[in-house]
């Protein structure tokens, strides 16, 4: 049995873990935020992971993800989510309609896993920079991009990561590393 401190109610095991935060974060979110942690995919083998308010929504283990761009859409709520594959086949006007439908005030999460970027035309890229990206209109063959945006953001978002594939700077064989974001995203992203 774990050792009692000074007669309190709480077990030494107890008193040296430390709170476990939403999807594993270093800190906690204030109330009017949303706790999330978003990786990229690591080169063709791993894939990406993104966890909202303590949800694993897309993973590897729970394998609804796919290769190329993996989009997540949230309304204060687990709603809708789903994924693309642009790398082995041409799903455009799928992405194209899907990312059109999307509703003002939607929270957007995208992570990559192999290529995001070589099916993506420009449409795409410009409806991407609409919900505040800075890097989409760059994405190049098998860079690593992380972004949570919103439909109807007045300014570019502060959650993004992206990672060009060099050869001389990539981890792995012919890919970047992985990415990794955590934080705390507002309710209402403006």
């Amino acid at each position: 049995t774990a050792a009692k401190l000074g007669g309190g109610s709480k077990s030494l095991l107890d008193a040296t873990q430390p709170p476990r935060n939403k999807c594993g974060n270093k800190k906690s979110c204030p109330e009017s935020t949303f706790a999330f942690k978003v990786s990229s995919g690591a080169a063709n083998v791993v894939g990406p992971s993104i966890c909202f308010e303590n949800t694993i929504i897309m993973s590897g283990v729970k394998n609804n993800v796919g290769r190329g761009l993996n989009i997540a859409l949230l309304n204060g709520e687990f709603s809708e989510w789903d994924s693309f594959s642009l790398v082995h086949r041409v799903p455009c006007p799928l992405l194209l309609d899907f990312l059109k439908a999307i509703k003002s005030g939607t929270i957007v999460i995208v992570a990559s896993y192999d290529d995001p970027a070589t099916k993506l035309n420009d449409e795409a890229r410009t409806l991407f920079t609409n919900l505040g990206s800075r890097h989409a209109s760059k994405l190049a063959f098998r860079d690593n991009w992380i972004f949570i945006g919103a439909k109807g953001l007045k300014d570019k978002s502060p959650y993004e990561q992206h990672l060009q594939n060099e050869a001389a700077k990539n981890k792995y064989e012919g890919w970047p590393e992985v990415l990794e974001m955590e934080g705390c995203v507002p309710k209402k992203m403006d």
